[in-house]
C-alpha cells in the first residue's frame, strides 16, 4: 500500500492530483476530433452528458473537496448513487459555464486549493463528504480517484490517450476500501456469502468478505478466499468505477479469478454501484 511522509497525504498522492487534474485540462484545451464540431457538445461514451457537462461537473466537484478540505459543511446527497446523481444534476442545472478553456482553468485551480487546504488538516480528523466521514488522506484518495474516472471519459470522448497507470490507480484504493461497503448494491449483495482477495498485478491487494448481504473492506486479503482476483491496476479500476463490462476485461486477459467459487470473480464488480 502506500507509504505515508510527514505531511497528511501519503507519499505521491499530492502529486498524483496535481498532475492528473493538469493532465485532464490539458485534454480539455485540445481541439476537437475532425468534424466533431462544438467540444462542449461532444458526447461522453456511456454518459447521457456532453464533454461541457462532465468538464463543468469536475469543476463544481473539485470545488465542493476544496471546501470539504477546508472544513467547512456542504452537504450534497445522502451517499446513496441515486441521490449523489440528483444533486450533480441540481448542481449543474444551476452552472451554466460548459466551455472547456475555463473549465479546464477550473479543474486545475481548485485542485491546487485543495491541497492548499488538505494540509492544515490534522491527520485524524474526520471531513464530512458525501460518501460519510473520512480522514483528509481518505478524502484525497476521493478526490483522486473521481478526476480519473471522468478524466478517462472525457480523454474518450475528445480521442485522446488517459490519465490512468498503474500509480495513480494505486493510489485510489484508501478510497476505494473506504467506499465500498457505502456504495454496495442491496439487491446484488442479498443473500450472498463469499470472501474475495482483490490483487493489482505488480501491487497491493485488499479483502472484500460479504456476510448474508453485509459488506467489509480490509486493507488485507483473506487467508482463505473463496475467490481470488487478479487484476491489470487501470482495468481494476475502470471496472471499479463501471467505465467496462467485465467479460471483455477477462476475455483479454486482464482479469482472472479463481479458489474454491471461481464464478463469483465476474460478479464482483457488480456488487457495488459507483457514485
Amino acid at each position: 500500500m502506500t507509504r505515508r511522509t510527514d505531511g497528511v497525504l501519503p507519499e505521491g498522492l499530492a502529486e498524483a492530483i496535481r498532475d492528473t487534474a493538469d493532465d485532464i485540462a490539458a485534454v480539455l484545451r485540445t481541439e476537437a476530433p475532425t468534424g466533431a464540431g462544438d467540444v462542449a457538445r461532444l458526447p461522453v461514451p456511456r454518459s447521457a452528458w456532453t464533454v461541457g457537462e462532465a468538464a463543468a461537473h469536475l469543476a463544481q466537484a473539485n470545488a465542493l473537496m476544496a471546501d470539504l478540505a477546508a472544513g467547512h459543511e456542504r452537504p450534497y446527497g445522502d451517499g446513496t448513487p441515486g441521490s449523489l446523481a440528483e444533486a450533480n444534476e441540481r448542481a449543474l442545472a444551476g452552472f451554466g459555464e460548459r466551455s472547456p478553456g475555463p473549465l479546464a482553468e477550473m479543474i486545475a485551480a481548485q485542485a491546487a486549493a485543495f491541497l492548499a487546504s488538505v494540509e492544515e488538516r490534522d491527520p485524524g480528523e474526520r471531513l464530512s463528504t458525501p460518501l460519510g466521514p473520512m480522514g483528509p488522506a481518505v478524502l484525497g484518495s476521493y478526490l483522486l480517484t473521481h478526476m480519473l474516472g471522468h478524466g478517462y471519459d472525457l480523454a474518450l470522448a475528445m480521442n485522446r490517450p488517459h490519465m490512468l497507470d498503474a500509480r495513480r490507480v494505486e493510489l485510489t484504493l484508501p478510497f476505494m476500501i473506504e467506499a465500498m461497503p457505502r456504495v454496495a448494491d442491496p439487491a446484488a449483495v442479498a443473500g450472498l456469502t463469499a470472501s474475495f482477495a482483490v490483487r493489482l498485478r505488480g501491487g497491493p491487494g485488499f479483502g472484500v468478505t460479504v456476510t448474508a448481504g453485509a459488506v467489509r473492506a480490509d486493507h488485507e486479503p483473506p487467508a482463505r478466499p473463496d475467490c481470488t482476483i487478479l487484476t491489470e491496476p487501470v482495468a481494476f479500476l475502470l471496472l471499479g468505477l463501471g467505465r467496462v463490462d467485465p467479460w471483455p476485461v477477462i476475455a483479454r486477459g486482464k482479469a482472472l479469478g479463481w479458489g474454491r467459487k471461481p464464478w463469483l470473480a465476474p460478479r464482483f464488480p457488480r456488487l457495488f454501484r459507483a457514485p
